[in-house]
């Protein structure tokens, strides 16, 4: 046992909040889905309060392994010396452990020996954040940790190749689930405009993309000049917004980044310098900061008003809910967010764009879509 409570000192927890938390504690292991900003974190604050024992929180990267350190420091009694971090730069245990899936899958001499040393304690909560992830093989093998409770916490349930129903196999069942709308309703979450901007390819692209092999088409229409021309424009015009530009393919981004003179965060960008730059986005200093995939998951900047997506994960309707997810923190002075994406036409693209707005849709978000020329032209 290890004694928890919540602080509550100059905020309140949210009635879907304390009807989260309270769904899972009082019907036992399981899953609460609820949308980006929407304060994930603060629920497992809570279950840890109501648990009152040690507690493992498994996290995606060694960022959000700060992040959650510096909320539980806000908003529980714990002090520092009761969390610890066990992550590629630090190994410690304690009353409360912060560890990133990635560590505790890494094998030495063909064993998973930090996943040995973890299976020895005696835990009495785990806490998965982003838990839609868990499937994949690699973080299966943490759903065997002991423990006497297990939380999973994910903004999204879908998973493309169809295995969302083997996180509440791992986890346990939906204890809470609210429409990303309600919230929105309820000015938890920033109202979002989804804007779908689609590309012509050039001759010469077409070309190329008609005669490319099938695995390299997205890559070829997913990377078209005319994007780059797209998303810088999108950029100046909204020079006066915190702007996040996320694409999947570094050469691309690496590109824009040097063309626009904005700094990029990458995979290989070393975790301090993340900290720093993502630091700078949220105070103002940096107004755009292009970043790759590394920053679906669990990357808190609330003050990211427009995201412009231009190359993702194939049809991943997941990875399209975490970027919206990245702008709809709510804005101190209640503006609401816009997301443009980037798609080539009569392409792999499009189809696959199709696949990943289904979730929002289903969301109640709507895509209203202008061509490259509206954005050329300033008709926003």
């Amino acid at each position: 046992a290890h004694e928890i409570s919540l602080l509550e000192d100059g905020w309140n927890m949210r009635e879907y909040q304390k009807l989260a938390a309270e769904g899972f504690w009082h019907g036992g292991s399981g899953v609460v889905v609820l949308p980006c900003g929407a304060g994930k974190t603060i629920v497992g604050a809570a279950a840890m309060a109501h648990a009152k024992a040690t507690t493992l929180i498994l996290v995606t990267n060694t960022v959000a392994a700060r992040q959650w350190r510096d909320e539980l420091l806000r908003r529980t009694n714990l002090n520092e010396d009761e969390i610890g971090e066990y992550s590629g730069a630090k190994k410690e245990i304690r009353p409360v452990t912060i560890a990133t899936y990635q560590v505790m899958t890494t094998k030495k001499k063909g064993v998973f020996a930090h996943l040995d040393l973890f299976d020895g304690h005696d835990w009495g909560l785990i806490i998965y954040d982003e838990v839609h992830l868990l499937p994949a093989p690699i973080f299966r093998f943490t759903a065997d940790i002991q423990s006497r409770r297990r939380l999973g916490l994910t903004a999204t349930l879908v998973r493309e190749d169809g295995m969302e129903g083997e996180v509440f196999s791992l986890i346990g069942p939906k204890r809470f689930d609210v429409p990303w709308k309600e919230i929105e309703a309820q000015g938890y979450i920033a109202p979002a405009d989804c804007v779908e901007v689609r590309v012509t390819l050039t001759e010469h692209e077409r070309l190329n993309y008609a005669t490319a092999e099938t695995e390299n088409r997205y890559r070829v229409c997913a990377t078209t000049a005319t994007k780059k021309s797209v998303a810088i424009a999108l950029a100046k015009f909204h020079e006066n917004d915190q702007v996040l530009i996320i694409g999947q393919y570094i050469d691309q981004i690496d590109e824009i980044s040097n063309d626009l003179g904005v700094p990029i965060i990458k995979g290989d960008t070393p975790v301090k310098e993340r900290e720093i730059l993502y630091n700078a986005f949220r105070n103002g200093e940096i107004k755009c900061l292009v970043v790759s995939k590394v920053a679906n998951f669990s990357i808190d900047l609330p003050e990211a008003s427009i995201a412009i997506q231009i190359s993702g994960t194939f049809g991943s309707r997941q990875e399209e809910a975490q970027r919206l997810g990245r702008i709809l923190r709510p804005k101190a002075d209640g503006r609401g967010a816009r997301f443009y994406s980037l798609v080539a036409r009569d392409t792999v693209d499009q189809d696959f764009a199709q696949n990943r707005q289904r979730f929002l849709a289903e969301q109640g978000y709507s895509y209203r879509i202008i061509d490259a020329d509206d954005v050329f032209t300033g008709k926003l």
